[in-house]
C-alpha cells in the first residue's frame, strides 16, 4: 500500500498550455516588465514569444483579467491594471455576498469585526488627528444633519464620517478594509448604518466621539465609539 501511494504522488503531471503561459504573464507583471496602464503585448506576440497557439494565449488572458491584473475592452488591447488594496478587495464583493448569505452567525462575525476595526480606527485618530481634520468631521456632521429625511443621503454621509475617521490611520490598506466593510453593510444590511427615528442619535454620538478626537482623548473617543456601534447593533437585532 504504501509503495502504491508513494507511485501515486510521484507522477508528473502534465499542466495546460494555458496555465503556463498564466504563469509567464504574472512573472512579467511581478517584474514590472508590464506595468500599470500599459497595453499588453498582441495576442500574436505573446503567441510568438511562448510558442503556443491562440486558444492558451487567450485562455491565459481571460484568466487575468477575471482575477482583476488586467482590463479587456472589445476592439482594444489588454491594458494592465493598477493594482492596490482598493482593487483587490473589490473583487471580494461578490463573495462577501455569499458569505453573508449563507448562514446567519457570519453577519454576526462581520459586525464583531467592523467594532474591533472601527475602535481601532478611532484610538488612531485620535491621536494623530489635526485641526483640518477635526473641521473636516465636524462640517460631515452639519451636512448629515442637513439630509435629515433623506435617508439616503444620510446614509452616504455617515459612511463619510467613517471614512474619514479611516483615512487619519494614513495606511491605504485600513482605509481599503473599510470601505469594502461599510460597503456590505450598505448593499446587504443598510440597517446596521441607518435606522429611520434614530438620527438624532447618531448626530449626537458623532459629535462626542469628534469631540474626544479633538481633546486628544484616546480612551473616551474608543468608549463613545463601543456605545455608538453597539447601540447601533442592539437595534439591528431589535428589528430582526
Amino acid at each position: 500500500m504504501e509503495s502504491e501511494t508513494h507511485a501515486k504522488d510521484s507522477k508528473i503531471v502534465r499542466r495546460k498550455l494555458s496555465e503556463q503561459v498564466l504563469e509567464r504573464l504574472h512573472d512579467m507583471i511581478r517584474k514590472h516588465e508590464l506595468t500599470p496602464g500599459e497595453f499588453m503585448p498582441s495576442e500574436r506576440a505573446l503567441m510568438e514569444r511562448f510558442g503556443v497557439g491562440r486558444p492558451a494565449v487567450r485562455e491565459a488572458l481571460q484568466s487575468l483579467h477575471n482575477s482583476g491584473l488586467i482590463t479587456i475592452s472589445h476592439g482594444e488591447r489588454a491594458k494592465v491594471n493598477e493594482l492596490n488594496a482598493a482593487s483587490v478587495l473589490s473583487k471580494s464583493d461578490e463573495l462577501a455576498r455569499l458569505v453573508l448569505d449563507s448562514a446567519p452567525a457570519n453577519l454576526d462575525h462581520l459586525k464583531h469585526a467592523r467594532q474591533m476595526f472601527e475602535l481601532g480606527m478611532v484610538r488612531v485618530a485620535a491621536e494623530n488627528a489635526t485641526p483640518e481634520d477635526i473641521a473636516e468631521l465636524r462640517r460631515l456632521i452639519r451636512t448629515q444633519r442637513g439630509q435629515l429625511g433623506n435617508a439616503p443621503a444620510f446614509i452616504a454621509t455617515d459612511m463619510a464620517y467613517h471614512r474619514k475617521l479611516a483615512s487619519l490611520a494614513n495606511n491605504p490598506i485600513i482605509l481599503s478594509v473599510s470601505d469594502a466593510m461599510l460597503g456590505w453593510l450598505f448593499e446587504y444590511h443598510v440597517s446596521l448604518l441607518h435606522r429611520s427615528g434614530s438620527e438624532d442619535v447618531t448626530l449626537a454620538e458623532h459629535a462626542k466621539i469628534v469631540d474626544h478626537i479633538e481633546d486628544n482623548d484616546v480612551e473616551g473617543a474608543v468608549e463613545e465609539m463601543r456605545r455608538h456601534l453597539q447601540r447601533s447593533r442592539i437595534a439591528f437585532e431589535k428589528r430582526e
